[in-house]
This record gives C-alpha cells, sequence and structure tokens, in this order.
C-alpha cells in the first residue's frame, strides 16, 4: 500500500535540540524535516539585538547552505518575561528588528503572546495588551509578516472566549493564532474544547503533549505527542481532514524548557529527546494519513 503524504510542512522549535545552529540543523536533517523554526541560536534570542546582525547573518547562512528554511520565528514579544506594566517600546525594538530578518529569511509567521497580568485588573489588561497589538500589526503589514498569537501567557490565552475576544478586538489581517495543543492542559484547560473554540483562527500550530494534573490546574507533566491528554491525535486528525495546511512545530519541553533560563539536561540527552520526539510525532502523522476511511 503506499503512503500518502503529510499534508504540511513540519519543523520544531531547534533550541530544545541544540545551542548551536549546527546541532539544531543537523537534528532537522536527522528528522528529514525542511523547516525550522529559530528561538535562541547559542543562547541568545534570535529576534532581538542580544544577538548581533553578523551572527544572525552567519546563522542563516548557514541554514540555507544544509538546506532548509526558516519558516517561523519563535519571539519573546509579549512572553511570559514581559509583564503589561514593562516599557512597550522594547516589542516595538523587536518587532522591526524582526520585519527586517524575516525578509531576508524570507519568513512570514512571528510567534507573539499577550503579556503577563501584573496584578493589573483584567479589563486594564486586555485592553492594554489589544492597543499595544494593534500598533504591531500595522507594522507587521508593512514588513509583510504576520503576528501570530499563542494561547500561553498573556489575557488572549486565558480562555478560547479570550483567544476569539482578543483576536476580534484587534481585527487586523495581520494577526491570527497560533495554537500550541499541550499549552491547553499544561494550563489546566481542555485541549479539544480550545481547539474547537478558535479552529476558525489558527495559522499555525505548535505541537506539545501534556498529562493533566489530577488536583486541576497547571501541570507540568510533558509527553511524546499522543501520549498525553491533549488530544493531539485527535487535532491532527482534524485538521489534515479540514484541509489545514501552514505546518506544524514541536516543542517538546521533555528534555529541558530551554527559554526559561538554561539546559537542565546534557547535550545528548536533549539531542536525543529531540529526535525521538520528532520520529514520534513523523510516525503519528503518517498513521494518520494512512487511516482506511470508511
Amino acid at each position: 500500500m503506499n503512503s500518502h503524504p503529510v499534508p504540511f510542512p513540519v519543523s520544531g522549535i531547534a533550541d530544545e535540540a541544540a545551542d548551536d545552529i549546527a546541532g539544531q540543523i543537523s537534528a532537522h536533517l536527522n528528522l528529514g524535516w525542511s523547516r525550522i523554526e529559530v528561538r535562541q541560536i547559542n543562547g541568545k534570542q534570535a529576534t532581538t539585538l542580544l544577538l548581533s546582525d553578523e551572527e544572525f547573518e552567519s546563522a542563516v547562512g548557514t541554514i540555507e547552505a544544509a538546506g532548509l528554511q526558516v519558516n517561523a520565528f519563535a519571539s519573546a514579544i509579549g512572553n511570559w518575561s514581559r509583564p503589561i506594566t514593562d516599557d512597550f517600546e522594547k516589542d516595538l525594538t523587536d518587532l522591526r528588528l524582526i520585519g527586517r530578518r524575516a525578509q531576508r529569511t524570507g519568513t512570514r509567521f512571528v510567534r507573539t503572546m499577550s503579556w503577563v497580568g501584573a496584578d493589573v485588573p483584567l479589563e486594564q489588561w486586555r485592553d492594554e495588551a489589544v492597543r499595544r497589538y494593534k500598533i504591531m500589526a500595522s507594522i507587521a503589514e508593512e514588513a509583510g509578516i504576520l503576528l501570530l498569537h499563542e494561547n500561553c501567557e498573556g489575557w488572549g490565552g486565558l480562555s478560547p472566549a479570550n483567544t476569539r475576544e482578543f483576536i476580534e478586538r484587534v481585527d487586523h489581517p495581520s494577526v491570527g493564532v497560533l495554537f500550541d495543543i499541550g499549552n491547553t492542559v499544561a494550563y489546566g484547560m481542555n485541549a479539544w474544547d480550545y481547539y474547537t473554540g478558535v479552529k476558525d483562527l489558527i495559522r499555525y500550530v505548535h505541537i506539545k503533549d501534556c498529562r493533566r494534573n489530577p488536583e486541576g490546574g497547571k501541570s507540568g507533566e510533558f509527553t511524546l505527542p499522543g501520549e498525553g491528554d491533549a488530544c493531539v491525535r485527535e487535532i491532527l486528525a482534524d485538521l489534515i481532514s479540514s484541509g489545514y495546511s501552514a505546518g506544524v512545530s514541536i516543542e517538546p519541553h521533555v528534555a529541558s524548557i530551554i527559554h526559561l533560563g538554561g539546559s537542565e539536561a546534557s547535550p545528548e540527552f536533549r539531542r536525543d529527546s529531540y529526535l525521538k520526539y520528532g520520529r514520534a510525532l513523523n510516525a503519528l502523522l503518517q498513521e494518520i494519513v494512512n487511516e482506511p476511511t470508511a
């Protein structure tokens, strides 16, 4: 029986495989992937000035020489480290830089969030986040990029209703949803309910899986894709049957959570865990696309 192709490119946030770009590329080539989602290179956030233009250009040259394409940037804009009370200029500086770097790589997708609340009243938090996104959306449109809001930290990630309201309030074609499947369970929510609540707004997908906290609330028990409680298989199958084609990126969190401050695991364990995760996703996708239809 012939194998059916997966109808979208598969990628990953590559700093979970290795700190250096050579290690990140090697992991993706090993998995048979032609795309790479860039977050940190040598421990430096690639969408900030922490990574110099020279370092960025060197990394991009290495990526291109390996035959890979940058499919997305996982930026720090509005993320867990940036409260809504922080200076917004930091995010604008990043966004202008991202615009230039995205044009260099031919990349449109930029992962963003809607800031940490910092004990600000909910309505004030929402209104300020929306105000900021409207400004950023205009900059993104000029740069030809899409700001994809992830369901993570931020007012827009508190619930599927919040995500929908946030996107509707911003109301701009350069803003959409990046749906992280596993973040739902990690934040104590139902994955399928969240997915169906925002499905029509999804422009890109991150693959993560997580087991529920039996006591309710947040969970940090991340698993291989399909082994947790985040309905990864069901959601991927529904996306495929619905004609979704934009692609997915893994963000395993099974070896270490790089963006929270360093490498708890050895380089060998990180690489092996990333490869194991990627192979598990490759196999899961093949099972889905080759399932017999009624």
